[in-house]
């Protein structure tokens, strides 16, 4: 006899129709908050304005968001609408039933205490800068509170944070207008300090694209509450493709503008510096970017908490949660979580061969979700591991500097990695036969 299906997927409810809404009403405002939040843009400029021209830069934003959108979303968010069901359900193609446990299941849990950590490192970090304070001890006191505060209420009120995201996603942006109106004058003073055309165009797509990895494959949590495609295309194309024109162009001009307008030796990159620039208005703007970071931090423990919760279920949810929680915060103290754009490239180096994996799944079954796969899919597994390894190339010992130039952007060519290697071993037979599961679609939406 067949072996049952694990009862994280004969668990799982599709969303029903009359459940699901238009794209400007979930889709569009979802993605948008998580782009407006200050940890996208905080260290976008130093790699990117430091070597290429602005114009290019923002060419790099239209095709680094159109590359999210379609490499990274498009084929999760279907699937997400075809279906009804989560990342952690549809993903059970691509990894199977029993690798679906840690792929992408665990994988998305453990990074979004990654996420968590940089919320609270970022939350710290501008609160002490509203307070005018460098006290170490002030920093991990504010942190151990944010950390533990946040966490409870996100088990608690989920709900009603989801409520104030709706108004609070939209602080940042009315803030990041404030700071581009601030330093606008010294914009067409700014020249690159260290010209590199090329390597500041890969940089904006690396950074980009790292950023949007996870964000991506969450295209399946996003589009199970999509009505259909054009739910689908043009949630991303506004929340995703647009978002990052907009949350990613006024932020490099504005340390432009700042950089621009006061020239000196050693001009500072950070866009906390061109916030600075707002003048009396700076620690009230520092206070409200921390307070914005409120929601990413408790969505970021809830979706944790969820991974753990649903592949742990005999561990309490509480406990799973709090140990999660103080991983997230030794992180934050630490100083780990201040190295975005490295974060930024695990995230890319870990999901961009999933997201290539899923992809080529979803060509694969017809342009829809042939269904969960018995056991491993060690084609989904391979297509990951050596997708990985190419996104972390330059960080191993010993790799030849050719080879590192040409893994670029790397977050890239790990998804393109993940998805042929897949294509490959599933033409080849290498995946397990699917296990019938009641709803699932028989053709694509």
């Amino acid at each position: 006899m067949a072996a049952p299906l694990p009862d994280y997927i004969r668990s799982s409810v599709p969303v029903p129709a009359s459940k699901r809404a238009p794209w400007y009403k979930n889709t569009f405002p979802s993605y948008a908050g998580i782009y407006l939040w200050v940890a996208f843009y905080l260290g976008l400029a130093g790699p990117t304005i430091g070597k290429a021209s602005l114009g290019l830069c923002m060419l790099g934003l239209v095709v680094a968001g159109l590359l999210a959108f379609a490499l990274f979303y498009y084929a999760p968010g279907m699937l997400g609408m075809q279906t009804g069901r989560p990342l952690y359900i549809v993903g059970t193609s691509t990894f199977g039933t029993a690798g679906g446990y840690l792929m992408p299941g665990l994988l998305m849990g453990l990074l979004q205490l990654g996420w968590f950590a940089v919320a609270t490192s970022i939350a710290t970090d501008f609160i002490m800068k509203g307070l005018h304070q460098t006290s170490r001890p002030l920093s991990i006191g504010i942190s151990v509170v944010w950390a533990y505060g946040l966490a409870w209420v996100s088990i608690k009120g989920i709900n009603y944070v989801a409520r104030v995201a709706e108004i609070l996603n939209w602080v940042p942006m009315i803030m990041i207008a404030v700071v581009f109106w601030a330093n606008r004058g010294g914009i067409a003073a700014y020249h690159p300090p260290k010209p590199d055309a090329w390597g500041g165009f890969l940089a904006v797509l690396t950074i980009v694209i790292g950023f949007s990895a996870t964000a991506g494959a969450a295209g399946a949590d996003f589009g199970m509450n999509s009505r259909n495609r054009g739910d689908v295309a043009w949630g991303g194309l506004t929340g995703i493709a647009l978002s990052i024109l907009l949350a990613g162009g006024l932020p490099i001009l504005s340390v432009a503008g700042h950089i621009g307008g006061n020239p000196g030796p050693s001009p500072d990159f950070s866009y906390t510096a061109a916030i600075s620039g707002v003048g009396a208005l700076a620690p009230v703007m520092f206070f409200l970017f921390a307070a914005a970071s409120g929601v990413p931090t408790c969505f970021a423990t809830f979706i944790a908490a969820n991974s753990f919760g649903t592949m742990f279920p005999r561990i309490p949810r509480q406990v799973s949660t709090l140990v999660g929680v103080t991983i997230g915060l030794i992180l934050a103290i630490s100083g780990v979580a201040e190295n975005l754009v490295g974060f930024f490239q695990i995230v890319g180096a870990s999901f961009g061969p999933i997201c290539g994996a899923m992809a080529a799944d979803y060509l694969l079954a017809g342009r829809k979700w042939s269904g969960p796969r018995r056991g491993i899919n060690w084609a989904g597994y391979a297509a990951w591991a050596l997708g990985f390894v190419v996104g972390i190339l330059g960080d191993i010992p010993g790799v030849p500097a050719s080879w590192v130039k040409a893994d670029q952007p790397a977050v890239l060519i790990s998804f393109i990695v993940g998805f042929v290697v897949y294509l490959v071993l599933a033409k080849a037979g290498a995946w397990p036969e699917v296990v019938p599961l009641e709803g699932q679609p028989s053709k694509a939406s």
